[in-house]
């Protein structure tokens, strides 16, 4: 890859680089990809999200593409056939959370329209511009991230924490953490 800045989080390898400059922080308003990125993050919680990045092709296939209808619709059957599936992250709780979540997506679109409109209702529609000059100045997490943790656990969600939140916030654009030098800043 070419010569540029960026955040120092992603210089791990070209992997992360190709994420970085691709996909992290780039406004998503799309249902289906903020259901993939909200699987993504349950399954992050407590490891890496390079160990994720990983494992990705392995999550899209085991859970039909991140179809949320399909994934809602999980049997007992599903659910011990997934952790069997040594792609993934194995987690008993991760895995039936991701069923629970699917579900109360569903019902959140319901009631909102999409859930593209729920969650970007928290920032009035538009990513939040953060003041980053360092990594270091990146927080883990917000009030805001607590809020919208809070609303989702009332919801029905599981694997939505504070943290886990604001990591959904920064890899679907809803807040905008790119260093200042980062080329992708603006």
């Amino acid at each position: 890859m070419e010569n540029k800045t960026r955040c120092a989080w992603c210089e791990k390898d070209d992997l992360y680089r190709d994420y970085h400059d691709n996909e992290w922080g780039i406004p998503v308003y799309d249902d289906d990809k903020l259901f993939e990125f909200l699987v993504l993050e349950t399954f992050q919680a407590g490891l890496s999200w390079h160990t994720i990045l990983k494992k990705r092709d392995d999550f899209r296939r085991a859970f039909d593409q991140f179809d949320y209808k399909k994934v809602a619709q999980y049997d007992e059957d599903k659910i011990q056939e997934l952790l069997q599936d040594a792609g993934i992250i194995r987690n008993k709780l991760k895995v039936r959370g991701t069923v629970s979540n699917a579900i109360a997506f569903i019902e959140v679109q319901k009631e909102f329209g999409s859930f593209s409109i729920y969650i970007w209702g928290f920032t009035g529609g538009k990513p939040i511009a953060n003041n980053v000059k360092k990594i270091s100045d990146v927080k883990a997490k917000t009030p805001l991230s607590d809020e919208i943790s809070k609303d989702l656990k009332k919801r029905g969600f599981k694997f939505v924490g504070s943290t886990v939140v604001y990591a959904h916030m920064q890899a679907t654009g809803m807040v905008n953490d790119h260093v200042e030098d980062c080329w992708k800043r603006k």
